[in-house]
């Protein structure tokens, strides 16, 4: 009896045609499945490759930054730190005697005291309330000064800033930073950082007064920039010189008197032009040296008695240099008889009047008549001189 392949062989029908097509499908399927997973996988892992990379890179740069930092601390400890900054107002004093080489300009002892308006005690006082919300949320920034009032001491430099701070469009620090003259060597960082935060098209500013007579000063504002704003509040030479000293006199009641300090030899009538308070009212040959880096349109003088007459006037005036909208006019101010200077109806941040503080406008001493004739005489070509320069005549004769 013969058996029949098909019934009795068991693999027969596993392997006919139609069988053998469906299986190699089916292996085709599973390939093409397993290649796509394989695919799909492999490029799931692509971010992570990508990110684990930059991780290292930016691990090795790390790295390098903290060793850097290392190197940079190790220097910092083997170097002079920057003196700190003590955040008070200033006016440099003369010496209880003179000094051999008699230039007191250079030979001064500075003291720092606190002697201008009596809300200064070393701290800012608080921005307009529109920008104050501004800052509170981390806006703003601290820039380089635009503007710098550099002098003159005695002239009226600090009723001037107060005044512009009333401007929502100026920010000012309201100590003297003293950069140019005393802390240069601590850096333009060490400078911006006390400054206040400003706000697009808000201007900063300080003031300074010593700058102006300072031979180093108009080098180093014009390597910070050469297109900074300079502002100098000058006044009568002799009335400036008369008031320098009684400053000084309040803090020292035992110097020599005027007199004596202001010739070289009284029978000759000879002035000595290297006490300070004689030396600084030289404006013009102070001015030279300042327009040996900037050009006339770039320095505005205020006059310090108009400052004091016609207060609007004057802050219109630097308004315009400043390129700013004249905000503060007329009914910013009144005139306080008591005192005898303009104060503010509402000062920055305040909602009450804002005088001179109390070392202002002090009692003069008397001078001789012939002592006051005899500085008037000896500022005379020096004024004319800066009369020319400055193309404007201030009245001072």
């Amino acid at each position: 009896m013969e058996y029949s392949l098909i019934c009795h062989n068991p693999y027969a029908f596993s392997y006919g045609p139609v069988k053998k097509r469906v299986l190699v499908l089916c292996i085709m399927f599973l390939l093409w499945v397993y290649m796509l997973y394989s695919c799909v996988g492999y490029c799931a892992t692509m971010p992570s490759l990508v990110v684990d990379t930059y991780r290292g890179k930016e691990t090795a740069e790390s790295a390098g930054k903290r060793t850097a930092s290392g190197k940079a601390e190790l220097m910092s400890r083997l170097l002079p730190r920057p003196q700190s900054w003590v955040d008070v107002e200033s006016d440099y004093d003369e010496p209880p005697v003179r000094t051999s080489s008699r230039d007191l300009l250079n030979n001064e002892i500075e003291v720092d005291r606190v002697d201008d308006w009596d809300e200064i005690r070393g701290e800012q006082r608080s921005p307009e309330p529109s920008a104050m919300s501004s800052f509170s949320n981390g806006s703003g920034s601290k820039k380089l000064p635009q503007a710098i009032i550099i002098g003159v001491k005695k002239g009226g430099t600090r009723a001037l800033l107060e005044f512009l701070r009333v401007h929502p469009d100026i920010r000012a620090v309201g100590a003297e930073p003293h950069f140019f003259d005393r802390n240069y060597d601590n850096g333009l960082d060490w400078y911006r950082d006390l400054m206040p935060k400003t706000l697009e098209g808000q201007i900063t500013m300080e003031k300074t007064p010593s700058y102006f007579v300072t031979k180093e000063a108009p080098a180093r504002i014009y390597a910070m920039s050469r297109d900074t704003k300079l502002i100098v509040v000058v006044r009568d030479p002799v009335t400036r010189a008369i008031s320098d000293y009684t400053q000084t006199l309040s803090k020292k009641p035992d110097i020599p008197t005027f007199q004596s300090l202001t010739f070289k030899n009284r029978t000759t009538g000879l002035i000595d032009t290297s006490w300070s308070a004689v030396q600084i009212g030289i404006y013009a040959k102070h001015l030279d040296s300042w327009l040996q880096f900037f050009p006339m349109r770039q320095i505005l003088f205020v006059s310090g008695e108009r400052l004091i007459s016609d207060p609007a006037g004057e802050l219109g005036r630097v308004q315009d240099f400043l390129g700013l909208k004249r905000i503060i006019t007329d009914k910013h101010f009144y005139f306080n008889q008591t005192k005898g200077f303009p104060c503010l109806k509402k000062a920055e941040g305040s909602s009450k009047p804002h005088c001179l503080g109390k070392t202002k406008g002090r009692t003069h001493p008397n001078i001789h008549p012939e002592v006051v004739q005899r500085l008037r005489d000896f500022y005379r070509p020096f004024n004319m001189k800066f009369y020319q320069m400055t193309g404007h005549n201030f009245g001072w004769d």
